[in-house]
């Protein structure tokens, strides 16, 4: 479930960003009138998003929205998802703020679901990045949770994890694991990328919690992973895509991480009519 004080401090801001001070295709027009319209997903897809037109609608006036599926369900083109009866003026100037969202949120969801369709291995959790849009990660990584995956930090607050630039820094693996376990809490664990057999076994030594292989392949994964100790979690990483994730099968990692769940976004097609619109 999103924050909803979040939420509506997010929408808010996207409100005004795209509103400014006025609705001028509105202002000559029957704002006040009462009317119906319906949310409708163009193509099939896990719809997700089911929160924001009502939040969006209690921003900006009068209007009450009513989901007909929930957020997870994979639906076929030509569904009605959702539906809202209140003024003109706060359905037709909310529309496009709300579609953007979903669109963009149903999506994230929708190729999630289908990485893991194609990887098909239960013992693997799909998992996002930090290569979300600036703005956008709460709706982001909400939405790869709703597709199935699960979330890796949301922030640099959410776990220490020293990547090559930090292991240089500290003159190596060792040296920058054991600096941080000298500082942190005992709740802040403790991810290594590493990118080679020596960098692995410095790692495991150092006892990280967690150990990212980056950029390997499935065959080098499968022969890295015989080298972790059970209780260190095995992350892989690295140009995985939509094409290349059945070839991670049985390959061992307890997480494949991909940035392009959330950076290479594909919206799922929403539309919105009002009741008697034609759509040409």
């Amino acid at each position: 479930m999103v924050n909803h004080i979040l939420l509506v401090e997010k929408l808010d801001e996207f409100l005004n960003e795209d509103i400014n001070f006025d609705d001028v295709s509105m202002r000559y027009l029957a704002g006040s009138n009462q009317i119906a319209g319906s949310f409708i997903a163009k193509q099939a897809g896990v719809v997700c998003g089911q929160t924001i037109p009502q939040a969006a609608y209690d921003l900006l006036g009068d209007a009450t929205y009513t989901p007909i599926v929930a957020d997870g369900e994979l639906v076929v083109a030509g569904t009605v998802i959702g539906k809202v009866e209140g003024r003109a003026a706060t359905l037709l100037t909310g529309e496009r703020v709300i579609l953007n969202l979903m669109q963009r949120m149903s999506g994230i969801a929708s190729k999630t679901a289908e990485v893991i369709r194609k990887l098909d291995d239960p013992t693997i959790k799909i998992t996002d990045t930090r290569k979300t849009a600036p703005g956008l990660r709460l709706f982001d990584k909400y939405a790869v949770a709703v597709g199935g995956g699960v979330n890796h930090r949301f922030d640099l607050t959410g776990g220490v994890m020293l990547k090559d630039n930090h292991i240089a820094l500290a003159g190596g693996v060792t040296q920058a694991v054991k600096s941080v376990q000298r500082a942190v809490g005992p709740l802040t664990p403790i991810e290594v990328e590493v990118e080679t057999e020596t960098e692995l076994r410095e790692a495991i030594s150092a006892k990280a919690d967690v150990i990212m292989f980056d950029n390997q392949t499935p065959q080098t994964i499968k022969k890295w992973q015989q080298l972790v100790p059970d209780t260190i979690k095995i992350e892989a990483s690295g140009g995985i895509t939509e094409e290349t994730i059945s070839n991670f099968k049985g390959c061992g990692a307890n997480y494949l991480s991909m940035g392009n769940l959330t950076n290479a976004v594909s919206p799922l097609d929403v539309s919105f009519l009002v009741q008697g619109a034609v759509k040409s």
